[in-house]
């Protein structure tokens, strides 16, 4: 939708007068503020910080408990055989469409997917070579991360459109569309990704970069730029690291500590190979469909509650919602999960069974001994093992004594943001253009800018 087209929506949502209609002002709030409560309110519960959806997905799981990993494994086998159905038969209803996007994948994707479900069973019934279903490795994705995906991404994909799809993005977006601009070379709505990956999960911001360069809202560019920079971990996540690495009594320091690395990573890598060789243009099916600012003569504020009535207006009806919420849960369940299996299982034998990632940090024990970390030798490897999962950090760095480097590598943690046992995998997955390479370089530049700022900062005012 053009600029012009956005305007003339907004047209009919308001009245005679120029006001807002008050029909088109609920279509805008009610739905809004559902999103906003279940995605980006704080919501405390005991000594944790969670979000609406977070205490729907452990409800959830506590439900389901035992059966999910059993559960997971029946969709990772569902997922290869609708695929291989397609393929074979190609049914009438996989022909075109979302269910063609879905299952008629190539042979790389679906290698991955029979891998997952191999890998999967393996670890549901422990046979094969115990290194793939050991509890550190196969056992980690199936038993820990699965049930999480499942039911934090079931509650997500249905409540996702209340959040995207009835303004709030187009308010908040030409609200702070200038300050994005100039700090970051984004759009303003992109602060909606942030704060639901800061309050919610990674996952859930990259989910909702996804969709929202596929319908044209993002660039190339800004797409890579958002999902790999402003996914950044949850509150309830970096309390976890902060407790398992015995450093909760530091958690105010830790957190403000992984903001000001983190926001400084944000301005810097963007603007740095690979993310500032992507083109400036967008998802050739959708087209530019973003408007933020604010013709001359119209004030920001009146200009944002009139975008977001006209994006309320045209939002899709009930049984329109009810189709794409069912169709992002399918391909969430049968595309993502076989890929983080798959992919994150690897990773993780990589990373518990080989020297790889011991060899690869050879060279980071002299940056760490110039930053004045002790026991620069122990906590070489976690400053680059994250790539396979961001938890693994803190497993190595929980055996270090210094509580300094403790800190350091906690927060390098969560500062590195791409993870392959996950973020990594929804990445390669979505239509995001980001390759595995560009990943990985992405990673290797916010360890090597963050990991100087993090240092620095807990010697001057922590340590």
């Amino acid at each position: 939708m053009s600029s012009s087209s956005l305007e003339a929506a907004g047209g009919r949502a308001t009245t005679k007068g120029g006001g807002v209609s008050r029909r088109g002002l609920l279509k805008f709030l009610l739905p809004s503020l559902l999103g906003v409560g279940m995605f980006l309110v704080p919501i405390s519960q005991g000594d944790q910080v969670t979000i609406g959806l977070g205490l729907m997905a452990d409800w959830l799981k506590a439900a389901l408990d035992d059966s999910l990993p059993t559960v997971a494994v029946a969709i990772l086998c569902l997922s290869v055989l609708l695929t291989a159905l397609v393929k074979l038969a190609k049914p009438g209803w996989a022909r075109d469409g979302v269910w063609h996007e879905v299952f008629d994948v190539g042979p790389v994707w679906f290698g991955l997917r029979v891998l997952g479900a191999l890998f999967g069973l393996m670890a549901l019934f422990q046979f094969g070579p115990e290194f793939i279903w050991n509890r550190n490795t196969g056992g980690v994705v199936l038993l820990d991360l699965a049930p999480v995906l499942l039911t934090f991404f079931f509650f997500a994909a249905l409540l996702l459109p209340f959040l995207v799809d009835f303004g709030l993005m187009e308010f908040i977006g030409a609200l702070v569309s200038k300050p994005f601009r100039f700090i970051f070379r984004l759009p303003g709505r992109s602060a909606i990704d942030a704060t639901a990956s800061w309050l919610g999960s990674g996952t859930v911001g990259v989910l909702i970069t996804a969709q929202q360069y596929e319908k044209g809202f993002y660039t190339r560019r800004e797409a890579a730029v958002i999902a790999t920079n402003f996914s950044v971990a949850s509150i309830a996540f970096s309390l976890l690291i902060t407790t398992f690495v015995g450093l909760n009594h530091m958690f105010i320091q830790f957190y403000f500590t992984v903001v000001v690395a983190g926001l400084a990573a944000a301005v810097i890598i963007p603007r740095l190979p690979p993310l500032s060789r992507k083109p400036d243009t967008y998802y050739e099916p959708a087209g530019c469909q973003i408007a933020e600012t604010a013709p001359g003569g119209k004030g920001v504020l009146r200009y944002s509650l009139e975008l977001a009535v006209a994006r309320a207006e045209q939002a899709p009806g009930p049984v329109r919602l009810a189709r794409s919420a069912l169709f992002n849960v399918v391909d969430i369940f049968l595309a993502l999960l076989p890929l983080v299996m798959a992919i994150g299982t690897v990773s993780l034998v990589l990373a518990e069974y080989t020297p790889l990632f011991t060899w690869l940090s050879y060279p980071m024990i002299p940056l760490l001994e110039w930053l004045r970390l002790p026991e620069a030798a122990a906590a070489a490897p976690a400053t680059l093992v994250g790539f396979a999962d961001m938890f693994l950090p803190a497993v190595l760095a929980k055996g270090i004594e210094s509580e300094l480097t403790r800190f350091v590598v906690a927060c390098l943690s969560l500062t590195q943001l791409v993870y392959m046992s996950e973020v990594g995998a929804l990445l390669l997955k979505s239509r995001i253009p980001l390759k595995l390479w560009e990943l990985l370089v992405i990673f290797l530049l916010r360890t090597l800018i963050t990991l100087p700022i993090i240092a620095l900062m807990a010697h001057l005012f922590f340590f």
